[in-house]
């Protein structure tokens, strides 16, 4: 595969395990960040940041393929989210655009964007969709979004699950809420099948796991209780507490300078009733489909 591929996000959960991959199947990474720069483990780092057109135009210098991964998931307000998640990616595009030759970009979306009115994020991730294709030009344009995404190098679901191989289950939300997720092994797969099929389409793409119905919370107790052969308690949270601990956590965050995670309006996200999602039109497109199940995930520790 004689591909020239522009990433942002390389140095993130995500985007990490996309270079990986592309380097492991000869491609040419070239990807942003803000600490790094030169030659490392096959990729070749440009120093800079979205808000850099200088560090933008040289990162798709010769590119052929953009994969856009980099965004904010922490934020005070909806106007930080703005910043990032939708004009960064209008500046990675327009960039993309401008380089003459870019024939392809995924943008790293995610499953929020269903529901732009839910928060600061999702309404961020939906207007970065929006963005990149107002401004595509001739450019093609996928849009992965994809649900909960966990692996290795993972730091948000991990301690999840690693509770729930101890025995205890943290609930947020009711108990009717359905929860869906997919390993990034199975999402960096369905990427390089994308950028590199022939047959690709334009188009928006959910992707998950492919279980059906997703997960209930009594489901992932179940899974955990059949792994470690003994019960699983399960904690509820209820969204008062849930709502007070964000409060408190955004307060802080100013004292530690560091944007937070639990917002109130994050709390809409974890309280949401419904995760669930279809692979059809990625497997029709392309025939990607998934294979790691989370009860697969784990039972082999691949998280």
């Amino acid at each position: 595969m004689a591909l020239v591929v522009a990433l942002t996000g390389g140095s993130g959960f995500i985007g990490g395990q996309i270079a990986r991959m592309l380097v492991a199947q000869g491609c040419t990474i070239r990807a942003l960040s803000r600490k790094q720069s030169g030659f490392n483990q096959g990729v070749e780092w440009v120093r800079g940041s979205l808000e850099s057109p200088r560090a933008l135009a040289e990162l798709m210098a010769g590119a052929n393929v953009v994969v856009h991964c980099a965004g904010a998931v922490r934020g005070r307000n909806a106007q930080s989210f703005h910043e990032v998640n939708v004009q960064g990616s209008r500046r990675v595009m327009d960039a993309a655009r401008n380089s003459g030759t870019c024939e392809r970009f995924l943008h790293m979306s995610s499953l929020a964007a269903r529901y732009p009115d839910l928060s600061w994020y999702s309404k961020s991730k939906f207007d970065a969709e929006q963005q990149v294709l107002s401004a595509a030009g001739h450019v093609k344009v996928g849009i992965f979004r994809p649900t909960a995404v966990y692996g290795p190098g993972d730091q948000e679901l991990q301690p999840l699950f690693s509770w729930l191989l101890r025995g205890l289950l943290v609930r947020l939300g009711t108990t009717e809420s359905h929860l869906s997720f997919v390993h990034v092994f199975d999402l960096t797969a369905a990427v390089l099948q994308w950028i590199s099929s022939p047959t690709a389409k334009p188009a928006t793409y959910e992707i998950s796991d492919g279980t059906l119905g997703g997960y209930s919370w009594k489901g992932l107790a179940k899974i955990g209780a059949d792994i470690r052969e003994a019960s699983v308690r399960q904690i509820p949270v209820s969204i008062a507490l849930l709502q007070g601990i964000a409060r408190v956590n955004l307060a802080l965050s100013y004292l530690i300078r560091r944007s937070p995670m639990l917002t109130s309006s994050k709390v809409n996200e974890l309280i949401h009733c419904d995760w669930t999602c279809s692979n059809r039109d990625i497997t029709n497109a392309i025939g990607w489909m998934p294979r790691i199940t989370l009860r697969r995930a784990l039972q082999d520790r691949l998280f």
